[in-house]
């Protein structure tokens, strides 16, 4: 064949493989409110930048019709990119190809591009919609997820890895989204479940929808297995694009920084009364965030699940910085099993990738209640304290109000490594609230009192004098500082400087064996 003949036979071929299945099921996934493979790439990275892999491959099977229908890529678009100038590995599910299902040439592509993603040192970032194994295949379908759950597995911790559900995610396939580090589900068009509706209503008798069983509101605010939910797939992208901003290539490198006209030494005079003086009144944590981080930017975290712990991202100096921090809005900012086992995750990969804690401390105790500790509140409030004292990162604490009981202990102390530890004079750090502890240690004196109102208020007073307020704490060491609340911004950017050269470290060990 001719170079002339070759090059036209390449354009062919190509122009063939971008239209995925065909003009029709490009046209139907629009009518959805869906996109290709690749508009989806390139809304996510840099105009220009994605060089595609394997675009030639297709199937193999021959049984079923299959060696009658044959697609260039096999359903899956794969390859790499930049994001903001940075490599970033793609693999996007073309649901118009045999409804994205996952074959084993399919599966190939993915464990390639997951390959050169963790020894190259970059993001992995997989665009999923898929209606899962294909059923033509048999088990060298399901061997194929199983290959790339291993890894999911084995790439945890040593890159970033970022999925997106921009439609169905069902059955064996879940289970990859669910290794990964954060999950964006698109409303209205994605949904992840083990087992769809047929088999829950065979099973269980109840009649659910698709949204209602696995949908994206159900994920971000229920079970907590998307981080995110977006409106639309542009959303989506533009979420993946800022989520990266804030993270390293990869678990050697540093925590990445950016310019910043917000200066590190700027105080906030708003911030001296944002703590109400009534202790039972609340306040809304963000503020206190947004008035601290570089140009109030903080991205979220589980935004709608377990919203008595805020867990996200910013910027503090130029520097990005994970953000841990109760809630005093929703529950009185006291720990469950779910704000517990938000927090540990969040914590886990901001050690596994450089990226230094902030944490800010309100917590009133552990939520009691039968429910908590039948529910296993021990185990899961373990998994908080486990994260916290093997993370070796920098690790800056600041106590607004509230620090009572083992929840003192268990977010961020001195005593589990807390690199930087200060309070507002309107902490209190105790063993339990002074009421509680009034009632329990006087109770005898307090039921035989005549005038038991004005005792226990006396007594009340004494408590938090001798035992509630931080000066105790600073003068054993516990607490670095009591400090205006106008100077934490200088103060923790000073403090975040000061740590860029930190040491610390582990026992050796092949891993520990945290709580699950």
């Amino acid at each position: 064949m001719a170079q002339k003949d070759r090059l036209a036979r390449l354009r062919a071929l190509r122009d063939e493989a971008g239209l995925g299945g065909g003009k029709d099921r490009v046209a139907q996934q629009h009518a959805k409110s869906k996109l290709t493979a690749r508009e989806r790439i390139d809304l996510l990275v840099d105009e220009g930048t994605f060089v595609e892999l394997d675009a030639f491959v297709t199937h193999r099977a021959t049984d079923f019709g299959l060696d009658k229908e044959r697609y260039l890529g096999d359903g899956v678009v794969t390859g790499f990119g930049k994001v903001d100038g940075r490599l970033v590995y793609v693999f996007s599910q073309d649901f118009t190809v045999f409804g994205g299902s996952l074959s084993e040439a399919h599966a190939e592509k993915i464990c390639k591009v997951m390959d050169l993603a963790v020894r190259n040192g970059a993001p992995i970032v997989g665009l999923n919609d898929s209606g899962g194994a294909r059923i033509q295949e048999g088990v060298v379908s399901l061997g194929g997820y199983a290959d790339i759950f291993l890894r999911n597995t084995l790439a945890s911790g040593v890159v970033p890895q970022l999925s997106a559900i921009m439609g169905p995610c069902a059955g064996g396939a879940v289970y990859s989204p669910a290794i990964t580090d954060f999950v964006v589900m698109v409303r209205d068009t994605a949904y992840m479940f083990v087992t769809g509706p047929n088999v829950v209503k065979t099973v269980t008798h109840e009649d659910v929808s698709f949204e209602e069983l696995g949908g994206a509101e159900v994920h971000s605010s229920r079970s907590g297995v998307a981080h995110f939910a977006v409106d639309t797939e542009a959303d989506c992208c533009a979420l993946l694009r800022r989520l990266l901003a804030f993270l390293p290539s990869n678990n050697l490198d540093d925590a990445p920084t950016r310019p910043t006209e917000d200066p590190a030494d700027r105080m906030d005079a708003e911030l001296d009364g944002i703590v109400p003086e009534q202790a039972n009144k609340s306040y809304d944590m963000h503020d206190v965030i947004r008035r601290v981080v570089d140009e109030g930017d903080f991205l979220e975290v589980h935004e709608k699940w377990a919203g008595n712990i805020l867990c996200g991202f910013a910027h503090l100096a130029g520097r990005s910085i994970g953000i841990v921090a109760q809630q005093p809005m929703v529950l009185a900012g006291v720990l469950d099993i779910d704000a517990s086992i938000k927090a540990a995750r969040f914590v886990r990969f901001c050690d596994a990738f450089n990226i230094p804690l902030l944490t800010f401390v309100d917590v009133p105790g552990f939520l009691p209640g039968t429910a908590q500790e039948h529910g296993g509140i021990i185990r899961n409030g373990a998994k908080l304290l486990y994260a916290y004292a093997e993370a070796t990162v920098p690790k800056l604490t600041v106590i607004t109000r509230k620090a009572y009981g083992g929840a003192y202990d268990v977010m961020s102390s001195k005593h589990i490594r807390g690199d930087y530890n200060v309070a507002w004079p309107t902490a209190e750090i105790a063993v339990m609230g002074p009421e509680g502890a009034v009632n329990v240690v006087f109770k005898e004196e307090l039921a035989k009192g005549r005038d038991a109102d004005k005792r226990r208020q006396q007594l009340v007073a004494e408590y938090v004098e001798k035992f509630a307020n931080p000066f105790v704490a600073a003068a054993r060491g516990y607490i670095d500082d009591v400090i205006e609340p106008r100077q934490t911004r200088p103060r923790l950017a000073a403090a975040l400087e000061s740590l860029q050269g930190k040491r610390d470290s582990n026992p050796k060990k092949k891993h520990g064996n945290i709580p699950l």
